[in-house]
């Protein structure tokens, strides 16, 4: 299979030569990428044009392809080059720019290089197919640490999870009969549940989503720089409300800390990544993966569901044209907006602090958290 995607590229860059009559690398360059998509795919990789970055000093730049793993971490990177281009020279110029050097292919429709971990690996003409294969191999081979982290730390999480679990059940079963406190907030946060959620919800089922919401906010303030946007709902309030009338503090630190192995190994993945929009799809993939070891028959019960970005963007969209239509006409008292950010109808006056018609920076802010609103009750749209 290897052999005949590379026959193909070749097919393919000879022809796209002979049509266009340049060797431009804006022109050339799609038979390789073409390539690395094809191997890609064997790989359960995704390939991204024009891949934003950041520099360690801060700089935005954009590699012209990246090769992603499910969890949206980069396997790899690949920059194209003019055949005119002295390659050599194009290399050392991205690398004084700040462009990766853990694991890139730089090529021009003659010659490919692999640089891994600073290094140059394998540098091969394009019409050697042996030697091109092989330097694929080493490229798609490559696994950072922070995937290999990842994948123990979830392997470890099966094996911790049932611990904490039962050590959270207990400790609720002792609050709901020493801490009058702790029963009001229950009793408050089920009614809410119920009118918000699902009426059918249940004393049981207020004990599970205290116990998700527990587990998975370390999650988000570990993904998101903007920690605090999943606790400005509803639905968040009464749920804090209910945490913290006990689990606060050295109680709360020392429960989780047999799951601390799996919350580096998220910090750690989600540093790799810069993009926004990348993050909620990295933040999809980990809650679908703790579902599946936690409780996936309720989640969907429960509300605790990944919104399709597409839901998201239909909702952003209405939300941006009810602010530019409230910017049109005086507001009436008796209206009702019903913002993404809420599980519930909220008066207009509300949601001015979110998505106010007045300001488009505003407008910006609430758009911003709504990409981002996504996972555990009080944290997706």
């Amino acid at each position: 299979m290897s052999q005949i995607l590379i026959n193909d590229y070749l097919k393919q860059l000879d022809l796209i030569k002979r049509a266009s009559g340049s060797q431009r690398e804006t022109i050339v360059r799609e038979a390789f990428k073409d390539l690395l998509k094809a191997w890609g795919r064997q790989h359960d990789l995704i390939f991204l044009a024009e891949y934003p970055l950041k520099t360690a000093t801060k700089t935005n730049i954009a590699v012209d392809g990246a090769l992603l793993h499910e969890l949206r971490m980069p396997l790899g990177y690949w920059e194209a080059k003019d055949a005119a281009d002295d390659l050599d020279e194009e290399i050392t110029k991205k690398f004084k720019k700040g462009y990766p050097q853990d694991n890139i292919i730089f090529s021009d429709d003659r010659t490919a290089v692999l640089i891994q971990h600073k290094e140059e690996v394998l540098r091969c003409d394009m019409a050697d197919t042996v030697q091109l294969e092989k330097l694929l191999k080493l490229f798609f081979g490559f696994e950072r640490k922070e995937i290999a982290d990842f994948r123990a730390a979830v392997e470890q999480f099966k094996a911790d999870l049932p611990t904490v679990l039962q050590a959270l059940r207990t400790m609720i079963d002792k609050q709901e009969t020493g801490n009058a406190d702790f029963r009001a907030a229950q009793a408050r946060f089920l009614t809410h549940a119920q009118e918000a959620i699902n009426p059918a919800l249940g004393e049981a089922d207020v004990r599970e989503m205290l116990i998700q919401h527990i587990l998975t906010e370390e999650i988000f303030a570990n993904v998101f720089n903007e920690s605090d946007f999943h606790q400005h709902n509803n639905v968040a309030r009464e749920l804090y409300a209910l945490e913290g009338a006990f689990f606060t503090g050295a109680l709360k630190k020392n429960t989780l800390k047999g799951l601390e192995t799996y919350y580096a190994a998220i910090r750690a993945a989600a540093a790799q990544i810069s993009s926004h929009g990348e993050k909620q799809t990295f933040l999809k993939v980990i809650y679908e993966n703790f579902y599946k070891v936690y409780n996936t028959k309720a989640a969907d019960r429960l509300g605790v569901v990944y919104t399709p970005n597409e839901i998201v963007r239909f909702m952003i969209d209405g939300a941006d044209w009810l602010c530019e239509s409230r910017k049109r006409s005086p507001r009436k008292p008796s209206s009702t907006t019903v913002t993404p950010c809420c599980t519930t109808p909220c008066t207009a006056r509300n949601t001015r602090r979110t998505s106010s018609a007045n300001s488009r920076a505003s407008r910006s802010t609430a758009r911003r958290r709504l990409t981002s609103g996504t996972g555990p009750l009080g944290a997706r749209p």
